[in-house]
């Protein structure tokens, strides 16, 4: 099964939730994948110019963590992930990772991926999408994809639910929406959810295609 885990802006818990999911069904042996875009050669892990922003030469990186860590990816395997690993490429160049990215979703049965983009390249059995209706940002990936979110994980901070200008309410209104807060980011409901996807997609593709 393949879940793909996205969100309206940077640092409002993504990474939270794909841990909280990780520890919470840890039968399903997940391949966890982050999945970041640079901008103007910057690598967001220090914020600065550095050998692992792609270049026109080098288009993508690919790193396997082998021990849990604070980064995003080394938490993922502190939560029980069997395998994790981090793609990079530059801003609009996901698609010179997706068949690498391929390769290491076939080597296990289930797959949980960091990103909103990747959707342009695969139709994940369930896309979870975190808000926090206290940023205003809006990524352009989620605009794009967002019509296709099958459920919401929202940041408790007491703002009141409303959609973004250029966002259909209904695009809100009409989806699963499970409330999750800091520090574990932990909803039981949407575990329950996620679990029961797994037992009914056993044994299917986890890198189904978008058509």
């Amino acid at each position: 099964m393949l879940v793909v885990v996205g969100g309206n802006s940077r640092n409002i818990g993504k990474t939270s939730v794909m841990v909280s999911l990780i520890r919470g069904i840890p039968e399903a042996q997940w391949t966890a994948v982050k999945i970041t875009q640079y901008g103007n050669d910057v690598c967001s892990d220090s914020g600065a110019d550095c050998e692992c922003a792609p270049r026109d030469a080098h288009p993508y990186a690919l790193s396997q963590e082998t021990a849990p860590n604070d980064s995003d990816s080394g938490r993922y395997l502190g939560a029980g992930a069997a395998r994790s690993f981090w793609l990079r490429t530059a801003q609009g160049q996901l698609g010179y990772g997706v068949e690498p990215l391929k390769s290491i979703l076939a080597g296990g049965e289930n797959a949980i991926l960091e990103s909103n983009s990747v959707l342009q390249f695969m139709r994940p059995h369930l896309y979870i999408v975190v808000l926090d209706y206290a940023v205003d940002d809006v990524k352009d990936s989620l605009r794009q994809w967002f019509d296709r979110a099958d459920a919401l994980a929202v940041v408790e901070r007491g703002a009141k639910l409303h959609p973004w200008a250029g966002i259909p309410g209904r695009w809100i209104e009409n989806k699963p929406a499970f409330v999750v807060a800091p520090p574990d980011y932990t909803n039981v409901d949407l575990l329950r959810m996620v679990r029961e996807k797994l037992s009914q997609s056993a044994g299917t593709v986890t890198t189904t295609e978008t058509p």
